[in-house]
């Protein structure tokens, strides 16, 4: 049995990852080199990440509010003016829309065939996972 965190380690966190790359690559200008040092990631990770190879379990592009939460964060990295705490802030706030949409389910049902992913509320409660809790 997988626990969500594990999911969003496995699915959610490279689809993040590889979403800011490609803002930080495409709208800022940055190389490759460059944007795995912002991302604390080597480069052919990067490569990985913009060649749709790694990062590709969800499609995080069609969700606006997401989307625009990756954005603002590329942004700000771009500039270089973003701590290491308002680094995990951002990141971690992206990761709990993520999972209070339901993102994740699909892939934690392809993971682990035992959950039942239409009647389970865990990600969605706020209450329920410690690092949704704010």
């Amino acid at each position: 049995m997988l626990a969500p965190c594990e999911v969003a380690v496995k699915c959610g966190l490279p689809a993040i990852r590889a979403m800011i790359a490609k803002q930080l690559m495409t709208n800022h200008g940055l190389k490759q080199a460059e944007t795995a040092r912002v991302l604390g990631v080597s480069q052919p990770a990067i490569s990985l990440y913009y060649r749709k190879i790694r990062g590709k379990a969800i499609n995080l592009e069609n969700d606006s509010e997401i989307r625009n939460s990756i954005e603002r964060l590329a942004k700000r990295l771009s500039k270089g003016n973003l701590s290491n705490t308002e680094f995990i802030s951002a990141f971690c706030d992206i990761c709990s829309q993520m999972r209070a949409k339901g993102l994740l389910c699909e892939a934690h049902k392809a993971l682990d065939r035992s959950i039942d992913v239409k009647n389970c509320e865990y990600c969605k409660s706020t209450t329920t996972i410690g690092c949704m809790r704010r």
